[in-house]
Parts: C-alpha cells; structure tokens; sequence
C-alpha cells in the first residue's frame, strides 16, 4: 500500500499527510458522481473523486493525504464506488465526526482505513499536516502540536486493512 506504511519497528500502520477538509452529509454522489459510474476502475475512479465539491481535489491530493469531515459522511447509496475513489486518489486515511454505516462497511471491505473521532475533527483545518496511528487510534496533528484518541479498529479489522481490503485478507488466509 503505498500510501500507508509499516512501522516495522512497532508493526504498526500509519498515515501523514496534509488535511482536505469538508463539512456535514458529504454524500456518495458527491464523493464519485453517478454520471461517473460507467466504470469500477479505481484509478478511473480516482480522476473524479470529490469534483462536485472541491474541483481541484484531484489536482492538490497526493499519496497519504487525509480527509476531515463532519458528521454523516458517505451517506447516500450503498456503491462501493465511493471509498473505492477516495482510496485510490491517494487518500491514506477519513477522518470524521460519523459515517454513514454503509460507507462505514463499505471502507473497511475495500481496506480504506476511517475513524470517527469529534475532537480531532474539530481541532483540525484544512490543510493541517496529520498522523495517524491506526493501532492505537492516536491522531497527531503535526500543525498544530495537539493529539486526539479515536477508537482504534478492532484486530480483525485492522488484519483487513493491512491486507488491503476484505477479499485480499480471505485470501491470504
């Protein structure tokens, strides 16, 4: 995963990058818009991904970058499309106050590491440098010198992240 590396020595996965911000209910059509369905290419995916929002996501993103939303993001139709777009623009990590439980599932199915955590989302901008420690749920914003606790995913989950997605894990086992 090029944009989530192992800390070897901790064994521990984390992300960094700089912070796109949004506010409440970012929905599906949003995130990809259906007109862009034709296709379940991640990268093809990738070249749309936020454009009714912000139109130049796709031009600023770089690997490892954070999403930082408000409440209910992802809400709207169950696609996968969506955390699949937002995963393969670069995106290392979505950070908000809550997602909508199909994104939710959604993300973790296709490995696409999310955490809900109100103080974080709250104390950090746009255009923030974050760390993430998905292990121990800790998020650092490196801008600011402040660091927030999010509930860290539950083993098994963090086994289908680290594999990438919930079928790359089936089949590794």
């Amino acid at each position: 995963m090029e944009n989530i590396a192992p800390d070897l020595r901790r064994k521990t996965m984390k992300a960094k990058g700089k912070v796109f911000k949004y506010n409440d209910n970012v929905d599906t059509d949003v995130i990809i818009p259906a007109r862009h369905l034709n296709t379940s290419d991640p990268k093809e995916l990738a070249v749309h991904c936020m454009e009714d929002i912000d139109k130049d996501f796709v031009k600023k993103v770089q690997p490892g970058d954070i999403i930082v939303a408000n409440r209910n993001f992802g809400c709207g139709s169950s696609r996968e499309h969506a955390p699949i777009a937002i995963k393969a623009s670069g995106i290392s990590c979505v950070i908000a106050t809550s997602f909508a439980r199909i994104f939710y599932r959604n993300s973790v199915n296709i490995g696409l590491p999310i955490l809900e955590c109100e103080e974080a989302v709250k104390g950090i901008e746009a255009g923030d440098e974050v760390e993430v420690d998905f292990d121990t749920g800790t998020i650092t914003n490196i801008t600011k010198g402040k660091t927030f606790k999010a509930q860290p995913f539950p083993e098994f989950m963090q086994r289908i992240i680290k594999a990438e997605g919930l079928m790359n894990y089936i089949s590794e086992k």
